[in-house]
């Protein structure tokens, strides 16, 4: 994992905590790169913000009433979960309000504790789930890994960090998101977790 700044990546990954695609993919990624030898730029990005852009819905919104069809989701998701051997739990509080948390992740950034909040906040997301919106809960997940949550909290708060997410947002859209977790190999875009096969194979093409 890489931290993501202005000069974005060869391999890079656009995520929001909020996606539980996203969470698996962050624990799939680390086997890619140890076998391609390369590098994923991590760039966050407010998959709201996304959603507004491309006039999209999540996809619990954009299923719902269709029989069958987030039953299916569920049993690929259990397929993933169980042939990468992940922890995982369906947050009981999903959906969870993310400006916060992705905010924090460009704050983490700029204080060189970038990785370090990323694994604890998806952990605490997705593997041993909490209400990661109540600034309470996200205070004491990030003290509990060692982070100093009131110099991220501040950070949060700077107008350059929200300049920054709201950049990271909107260049991912015009180069083509329409949700998360979303992958870029040099100009290829690539959407989902279930397409990470296909962006090592594009790694391993460039190499």
């Amino acid at each position: 994992m890489a931290s993501g700044g202005e000069a974005m990546g060869a391999v890079e990954f656009h995520f929001d905590f909020g996606s539980p695609n996203a969470y698996l993919s962050h624990c799939v990624i680390p086997a890619i790169e140890a076998r391609t030898g390369a590098r994923f730029t991590y760039v966050p990005i407010l998959l709201g913000g996304v959603f507004k852009l491309t006039n999209n819905r999540s996809p619990a919104e954009s299923m719902a009433g269709i029989r069958n069809r987030l039953e299916y989701e569920r049993l690929e998701r259990e397929r993933f979960v169980a042939r990468h051997g992940i922890a995982f739990q369906m947050n009981p509080h999903f959906p969870v309000n993310t400006l916060l948390l992705m905010r924090m992740a460009v704050a983490a950034q700029g204080m060189g504790v970038f990785e370090r909040y990323v694994d604890a906040v998806f952990r605490h997301m997705w593997a041993t789930p909490k209400k990661m919106d109540d600034p309470a809960v996200v205070a004491s997940v990030l003290q509990e890994a060692g982070l100093d949550a009131a110099a991220l909290a501040a950070g949060a708060q700077d107008a350059a960090v929200k300049a920054a997410l709201l950049e990271n947002t909107q260049r991912s859209v015009e180069r083509g998101t329409f949700g998360a977790p979303t992958f870029f190999v040099g100009g290829d875009i690539y959407f989902g977790k279930d397409r990470l096969r296909d962006v090592e194979e594009a790694i391993a093409a460039r190499a």
